[in-house]
């Protein structure tokens, strides 16, 4: 059966997938307090959208609008009159029913469509009393949303006899609607059925939404509550059905763990009961639409528990809580209340300013970080007037009784009945009143720390089964003592510089592991990343285990459920939870580890067996564990296991009913638990890392009591992941869980589709039979007799550090050599043999090198080609800031690129203002390129009127969603002086713009900075994912003129090592997807599309170029042209040859000269000509 919505949405094309579309919008909401009805609160309304345009988004054309609508209560007066003109006789008000319709323009499916829905409300007892045909004016579509425009009619119903009206009432339509919508499979869609609201909208311009809809302009149309939205979309396809409002909210702003939250709303099905829909909860499942955007799903989890009886501005507090669990001022009473509902329902998190109405009430809150604005007016007149942004309806000042804004987290309600403005505290001290939440918890929440500690030794290995095991777990030498070590001893995640230059794992011939194949998803533009350390207030850790209660009725038992503090537990905590004693909880261990010689699938398939026999068992904590490996069993790839099971246990709801915690000795580094965590895991014990840490406590390596170097390895994953989770805006942990923010490179559609569903993969890769293939080789090598014999160590992977015969590098010693002696030596040929080195076929490394082009059969004379002056206009080197780099390289990037007419990019750290004009030695070290960061450090009129391009850092390559940071033993004076700071003091600048939330805000500062320099380009920095190329759209729309798409492999000068290696995925990827959405969206002529990431030869350039990219930069082989030796110590400004530092005395032995990037640039560029 078809989705109704399917045939006019945007379908999937080459890289790019309607699922990745963002909007941005802007709201408002105009309502009389006393519920006094007027025409004037619906024209007041229509003019705070009108006056909302600049946020709202228009196609290339600018003739059809993203989207514009408004939600409104039925204005008995104006129905009753319009329904008489076609004879229908409505009765009184509340009576009827009224719901807006988009069908089918074809005239014999839009009447197959009517009669199906006529035929659907009388079998649920629901009379059928006619259609009216919507008035519109489609002449002043543009041919976009005219192209696509639906055939628009109104169904009215009237009132069963013993239905009350209002919500009774409406609970009836909702289950009409939702027949007719899993019934239906013509293209319909439902924008509204109800007794009390209605919703206009549609794909005009802002202010073409009262022209179209004649409706709303006649004077008999009256009300009390009007609520508006335009929409700024990244992505100009025309979707009549994505136009807000919704059926109950407006929504700016994105859900980043929507995915999670939907699979959880489908487990909680088979939990969830109610009286108030009891015999028709068949009917209405499942409750979101997987297939509609992240405010429409949460849309139907709001509508859905309002209609099973709870009230909604109760439904939008439990999806949409304030920040509580370490706001120790909170009342004793909310923070009951709010922990009562965390051990049901997760927060949908993201940047939200919400308004929503049930026609009764308005009610309007902001998620709990504030990254949305919502501000609001009371009048002498008793309005209310609310909206994104203050003066969009002009008001007499004098009239104004109170101005305020929706402070993070916090609720305003207007209730018409009660003709009344109620504040958050007294909305939810009611709410929090109802129950005593608090006993509830007393009696029934069993905290961690209060169970006993069972007389049960911890499992331990002999130190050759520790080995054995390491090994088979894919353990090296570096991860025990550049990563597990680090974090023990300081408490933190180690940290890294120069980016990454291995390859993808899908490429390697080192078996990497699975958790290797993923990429974290990040935010950029559409929504902030969110300041981890600095909102700290905000974020939880805090986890339950056991069977989720039914959300839908209050009830004690419903919160007996396990609490942890956080997901990291140790091996004591493991046998608290594992020999736990306490009503109510069954706790059942599986193994995961099956006998080698049988496949991976019937393992899979074995544990999903056994898990439903746990659950038949009535248990409700599984611990799924790999101890037991030996030289007869392998282990399940423990990602592969936890989201294997997730999976099948969503799809056949039971997920809400077990936790999942795990016992493996596979995770070690941080991104292994935040895949783990995303993918479904409830807790994480990771045994096996901590018997490495007991290890280096008893070897002396390690000097530290061994507890607490335990305790500070798992501070440092727990801080590591919730720095993760804000890359995309999420706050919580329990979002977190199961949200699946993650990507895919290099793994077989069959796999993705089976075991991690929902996860974006662009291309194909591994099977199941490879993966089995690759533990079988851990396994194999780990036990094999000799090995422990001949070499009592770890092995080396070479996976952060070169290391012969280990993982390849593109950067190795003979690639280094080749290219710094071609360039101070001028050598074209000798760069020919480092460029053979580098693209050589036995050494594959990145998706560019499994492509190769197509050549005529006949060439043209080099001497036809563009000469390679002018190609080399096209080239910049990477944003390296001052301060990360010395001056000296600094000046010669700058240097070299104006002499070839190319252009350098400050980075973020400014540049001294003796640079700006022309030496007494004639030689320019302006950089071309003036960058502007979250920290906004050196940023100066004079500093930007100095550009000839203005980039705004929205991302970088090595480390998307995470702010710089300067240690402040490179802040010199002469720094500081430059950054506008203090010497000494560490610089870091956040992970968000401060000015930066959402599209529009971006098109601000465009504005603002064309106006500080209208000569200069404005540049936008983006890091590849999926779904950049939407991003693309809305930047192009926002008004940049050149994109900049950097890749997963860029340099920096210090960034945590799971950044490094773990976030964004290759500029080929990105590049395409921007070129290809641009096109799709008629905006590629708009901008320029620039890309960088470890481009290394003319056949990078050439590639590039053919995928969509026109500007090239170049960071990493520049600096080694100048010297750089790739000993990968910037963040320590110990560099050895005068680079990455500013220690005047390592400055001393800088010997790099602008020739020799001259050179480099002229080689790229002759190279790229013989293409």
């Amino acid at each position: 059966m078809s989705n109704p919505r399917e045939e006019r949405l945007a379908k999937p094309e080459g890289l790019y997938d309607p699922a990745f579309e963002h909007d941005s919008c802007g709201i408002g909401a105009v309502v009389s307090i006393k519920g006094i009805r007027t025409h004037k609160t619906v024209s007041d309304a229509l003019k705070i959208v009108e006056n909302l345009e600049h946020r709202a988004g228009k196609d290339a054309s600018g003739t059809t609008g993203d989207g514009v609508g408004i939600l409104l209560q039925i204005s008995h007066k104006f129905f009753k009159k319009a329904a008489a003109q076609i004879g229908i006789d409505l009765k009184e008000e509340g009576d009827y029913g009224v719901g807006m319709f988009f069908l089918p323009t074809e005239e014999l499916k839009r009447k197959r469509v009517q009669k199906m829905f006529e035929i659907i409300a009388e079998k649920e007892g629901v009379p059928f009393l006619g259609w009216r045909d919507v008035p519109v004016k489609t002449e002043i579509l543009g041919a976009l949303a005219k192209s696509t425009m639906p055939y628009m009619c109104q169904a009215f119903l009237g009132r069963p006899e013993g239905i009350k009206k209002g919500l009774d009432f409406d609970r009836k339509l909702y289950v009409v609607r939702r027949v007719f919508e899993q019934t239906c499979e013509e293209s319909a869609y439902v924008a509204s059925l109800s007794s009390r609201t209605i919703v206009y909208k549609g794909m005009m311009l802002v202010n073409q939404l009262r022209t179209f809809y004649s409706d709303l302009t006649d004077p008999d149309f009256e009300v009390a509550i009007a609520i508006v939205h335009s929409r700024f979309s990244t992505n100009t396809n025309p979707s009549w059905e994505r136009a807000h409002p919704n059926r109950y909210i407006v929504h700016n702003g994105e859900i980043n763990t929507i995915k999670g939250n939907a699979d959880k709303m489908l487990s909680r099905e088979e939990t969830m009961y109610s009286e108030y829909l009891e015999d028709d909860m068949s009917k209405i499942i499942p409750v979101v639409n997987t297939n509609g955007s992240d405010s429409a799903m949460l849309d139907n989890t709001l509508e859905f528990l309002m209609m099973n009886g709870m009230p909604l501005p109760l439904a939008v507090m439990i999806t949409i809580p304030e920040p509580w669990s370490n706001n120790r001022a909170m009342d004793e009473k909310r923070r009951d209340f709010y922990e009562y509902y965390a051990t049901m329902m997760e927060p949908w998190d993201g940047p939200a300013s919400i308004i929503f109405s049930d026609g009764d009430i308005m009610g309007a809150v902001l998620d709990r970080n504030g990254l949305r604005p919502s501000r609001y007016y009371v009048t002498d007149d008793d309005y209310l007037i609310l909206s994104s942004e203050v003066g969009v309806l002009p008001v007499d000042e004098s009239h104004i009784v109170k101005k305020d804004r929706l402070m993070p987290g916090r609720m305003l309600l207007v209730d018409t009945k009660q003709k009344r403005l109620i504040d958050d505290s007294e909305v939810k001290d009611m709410y929090a009143s109802h129950h005593p939440f608090g006993e509830w918890l007393d009696q029934n929440l069993v905290k961690l720390s209060d169970i006993p500690i069972p007389n049960r030794p911890v499992p331990e290995d002999s130190k050759e089964e520790r080995q054995r095991l390491q090994k088979a777990f894919g353990y090296s030498y570096e991860d025990v003592r550049e990563v597990i070590m680090p974090m023990a001893e300081n408490g933190t995640e180690s940290i890294g510089a120069m980016g990454v230059d291995t390859p993808l794992a899908v490429l390697s011939d080192q078996h990497r592991p699975l958790f290797d194949y993923f990429k974290q998803l990040f935010a950029q533009v559409t929504n902030p990343p969110i300041d981890s350390i600095r909102e700290k207030v905000v974020t939880s850790t805090t986890i339950f285990l056991g069977t989720a209660g039914n959300v839908l009725k209050e009830s004690a038992k419903n919160c007996h459920l396990l609490r942890i503090n956080h997901p990291i537990l140790s091996d004591t905590d493991l046998l608290r939870i594992r020999y736990m004693d306490k009503p109510g909880f069954k706790v059942e261990t599986i193994p995961i580890v099956y006998y080698k010689n049988t496949s991976l699938e019937k393992a899979i398939e074995h544990l999903f067996v056994e898990a439903d026999r746990a659950y038949r068992d009535r248990a409700n904590i599984l611990i799924l564990s790999d101890r037991g490996v030996d030289e007869n069993h392998v282990a399940i790839p423990s990602l592969l296991a936890v989201s294997a099971l997730q999976q099948h246990l969503v799809r056949t709801k039971k997920r809400t009913r077990l936790s999942l915690v795990l016992e493996s000795g596979e995770p070690r580094n941080v991104h292994h638990f935040a895949t783990l965590l995303g993918y479904g895991a409830s807790a994480i014990n990771p045994y096996l890392a901590h018997e490495s840490i007991k290890q280096l406590t008893e070897e002396g390596t390690l000097k530290k009591d061994y507890y607490a170097a335990c305790s500070a390895y798992d501070e440092a994953i727990l801080s590591g992941i919730v720095k993760i989770a804000s890359k995309m805006g999420i706050s919580t942990i329990q979002s977190y869980q199961g949200a699946k923010i993650f990507e895919a490179v290099g793994i077989d559609r069959s796999v993705i589709d089976r075991y991690f569903t929902g996860t974006t993969s662009p291309i194909g890769g591994i099977t199941l039979e490879d993966i089995d293939e690759d533990v079988e080789y851990r396994h194999d090598k780990a036990f094999d007799p000799l090995e422990l014999r001949e070499d009592t160590t770890l092995d080396s992977s070479g996976y952060h550090k070169m290391r012969s015969g280990k993982e390849e590098h593109l950067y190795n010693p003979t690639t280094i050599h080749l290219l710094q002696k071609s360039t101070w030596t001028d050598d074209y040929s000798l760069f020919k043999e480092y460029e053979k080195e580098v693209e050589r076929e036995d050494s594959v490394k990145n998706l560019r090198g499994l492509l190769d082009f197509k050549y005529p059969k006949k060439g043209i004379p080099i001497s036809e080609v563009e000469p390679a002056s002018s190609i080399m206009r096209r080239f910049k080197t990477g944003a390296m800031s001052y301060g990360s780099i010395s001056r000296e390289a600094h000046e010669t990037l700058a240097i070299a690129m104006n002499q070839i007419h190319g252009k350098s990019n400050t980075g973020e750290g400014g540049e001294e203002e003796d640079r700006l004009t022309v030496g007494a030695d004639g030689l320019n070290r302006c950089s071309a390129i003036k960058q502007v960061a979250s920290g906004r450090f050196g940023v100066t009129s004079v500093y930007l009127n100095s550009a000839q391009e203005i980039q705004i850092k929205m991302a970088q390559g090595a480390k998307p969603g995470e702010g710089g940071h300067l240690p402040g033993k490179k802040v010199y004076p002469w720094i500081a002086k430059t950054r506008l700071s203090t010497p000494g003091v560490s610089l870091i600048s956040p992970p968000p713009h401060h000015d930066i939330y959402s599209i529009e805000d971006l098109a601000e500062l465009i504005y603002d900075l064309k106006n500080a320099n209208d000569k200069a380009r404005i540049s936008v920095k983006l890091v590849s994912e999926a779904g950049v190329g939407t991003v693309a759209c809305g930047v192009a729309k926002a008004g940049a003129q050149v994109i900049l798409i950097s890749g997963h492999d860029g340099g920096t000068g210090a960034a945590p090592l799971s950044s490094i290696h773990n976030a964004g995925m290759p500029w080929e990827l990105g590049v395409s997807e921007a070129h290809q959405t641009l096109i799709r969206n008629g905006l590629r002529e708009k901008v320029i599309i620039e890309t960088d990431g470890k481009l290394m030869t003319g056949r990078d350039v050439a590639i590039a170029a053919m995928l969509g990219a026109e500007e090239y930069g170049f960071a990493t082989a520049p600096l080694i042209t100048m010297g750089c030796v790739m000993m990968r110590v910037c963040n320590k400004d110990t560099c050895p040859v005068g680079i990455a530092t500013q220690n005047p005395l390592l400055r001393k032995r800088f010997a790099g000269k602008p020739e020799y990037v001259v050179n480099f640039m002229k080689f790229i560029a002759e190279d790229l000509r013989e293409y």
